[in-house]
């Protein structure tokens, strides 16, 4: 994965194969808001970082990238510096160009447990490569 925004985030990748993937980052203090739970954006750069690689055939021959077409956020429960975040993102729809898929962050609780920190559903779209773009 060439992807600094992740590499900045300290995204570690469990498992991506298109459709499936599972991803780790642990929330850290520049991480967070003013009311000192995890900011929103970090969130939803963390979910992005798995809907990307879900939506992109490892295998391809890179003439074609899936992007975000949009998508929506639900946040459930508020994140603390110090937790391991999980992110797993899953297809649900692939037809021609455009693609459904549902991300879950998942954030460690103080007992050792997991509870939804957020749920993403996003719309991609295939379009080509715009590296082989000319200038």
């Amino acid at each position: 994965m060439n992807d600094r925004a992740a590499a900045w985030l300290g995204v570690e990748v469990l498992r991506a194969e298109f459709g499936d993937v599972l991803i780790r980052m642990h929330l850290r203090e520049e991480m967070l808001n003013g009311y000192g739970v995890a900011q929103g954006g970090m969130v939803i750069a963390f979910a992005d970082v798995a809907f990307a690689l879900a939506c992109n055939d490892p295998n391809s021959d890179g003439s074609t990238v899936t992007v975000a077409s949009g998508l929506d956020v639900n946040f459930m429960n508020p994140g603390f510096a110090g937790r391991t975040l999980t992110a797993d993102a899953t297809v649900v729809s692939q037809t021609g160009r455009s693609g459904l898929f549902d991300v879950r962050v998942i954030q460690e609780t103080a007992d050792g447990g997991e509870e939804i920190l957020a749920v993403l559903r996003g719309r991609s779209r295939t379009i080509p490569n715009p590296a082989y773009r000319r200038k």
